[in-house]
C-alpha cells in the first residue's frame, strides 16, 4: 500500500473523515460532500472548496459546526481548532527560555516514587529522573527520542506488553503533531522512518485516527530487569504553562 503522508493534511483529513462520519452513521460509505454542506447550513460549492485545499474563512464558530457535521471526536477536533491557531514553536521558547526550563527539570529530578520525564513536542527527552532511567536505560542516549524507541527499537516490542495498540496510539499522536508542525525536520524525519517499517506503516494506513494528549494512558510492561511480574502504569501529562509544546509525564502505578 503506497504510504499516505497526504493524511496530514487538512483536505485529504476531511475526506477521510467524511468515510469515518458515514461509518459512525451507518451508511457504509462516505458522506458525500453534498450532505455535510447540507448538516454545516453552507453551500455544496463552498464546502467543496474547502476540501480542495482552497483558502475560505474559518472562524471557530466554523470549525465546530464542521466536526459536528463530520462526527467527530474531542480528539479530531482538537486538530481541527489547531488548523487556524498559531503558538511560539519550542525552537524560539529555546532561544528565549527565561530560565523555564530549568524549574521544570528540577520538577522532574524530584520525583522520587515514579518515572517521571518531560518531552518537547517532538518527544525528545528533555529530562528524566532517575527511576525512569532505571526503568529505560535508554533515556540516557544522546538525542533520545520516545517516539522513536517505541516504534522503532526491537525492545520496544518486548517490554510493552500490547505494542500494537500502544503503538498504533501514538501514530495517532504523531499525526496530531504533524497536523500542528508539518515542518518539523524531526517529525517529518520520524514519519520518514516509520515509512519504511512495515508494520508501523500498516498501522498508519489503517485509517485517519488522531490523538491529541494520552492523559491517562494504561500501559503493561514486561521489564524484568526491574519486575518479575508484568507492571501496568499510566501516564498522568501535564502540559507546562510557559514551555508550548513540552510535556511533563509521570508513569503511576494503575
Amino acid at each position: 500500500m503506497e504510504f499516505q503522508l497526504e493524511l496530514t493534511d487538512l483536505p485529504n483529513l476531511l475526506r477521510a473523515w467524511r468515510t469515518e462520519a458515514g461509518l459512525k452513521l451507518g451508511r457504509g460509505k462516505a458522506l458525500p460532500q453534498r450532505e455535510v454542506a447540507q448538516r454545516m447550513g453552507v453551500s455544496e460549492r463552498w464546502y467543496r472548496a474547502l476540501e480542495s485545499g482552497a483558502q475560505v474563512p474559518l472562524t471557530t464558530d466554523t470549525l465546530t459546526v464542521l466536526a459536528d457535521a463530520l462526527v467527530l471526536g474531542p480528539d479530531e477536533r482538537t486538530a481541527l481548532y489547531w488548523y487556524r491557531v498559531t503558538e511560539v514553536s519550542d525552537d524560539r521558547q529555546s532561544m528565549n527560555d527565561g530560565g523555564r526550563v530549568g524549574p521544570l527539570k528540577e520538577l522532574v529530578n524530584a520525583q522520587s516514587t515514579f518515572p517521571a520525564y518531560l518531552i518537547d513536542r517532538a518527544w525528545n527527552l528533555i529530562a528524566y529522573n532517575a527511576l525512569m532511567a532505571q526503568w529505560f536505560p535508554w533515556v540516557r542516549d544522546p538525542e533520545a527520542n520516545l517516539m522513536r524507541w517505541v516504534l522503532l527499537n526491537p525492545e520496544s516490542r518486548e517490554q510493552i506488553v500490547d505494542w500494537n495498540k500502544q503503538a498504533a496510539l501514538y501514530l495517532a499522536q504523531l499525526r496530531f503533531a504533524l497536523f500542528r508542525s508539518p515542518d518539523d525536520p524531526t517529525l517529518t524525519d520520524l514519519l520518514t522512518c516509520v515509512q519504511h517499517e512495515p508494520v508501523c506503516r500498516e498501522l498508519w494506513n489503517a485509517g485517519p485516527r488522531i490523538v491529541a494528549f494520552r492523559q491517562g494512558g494504561r500501559f503493561r510492561l514486561m521489564l524484568p530487569h526491574v519486575s518479575k511480574t508484568e507492571l501496568v502504569v499510566t501516564a498522568q501529562v501535564l502540559l507546562p504553562a510557559y514551555r508550548p509544546g513540552a510535556r511533563f509525564v509521570a508513569l503511576m502505578p494503575a
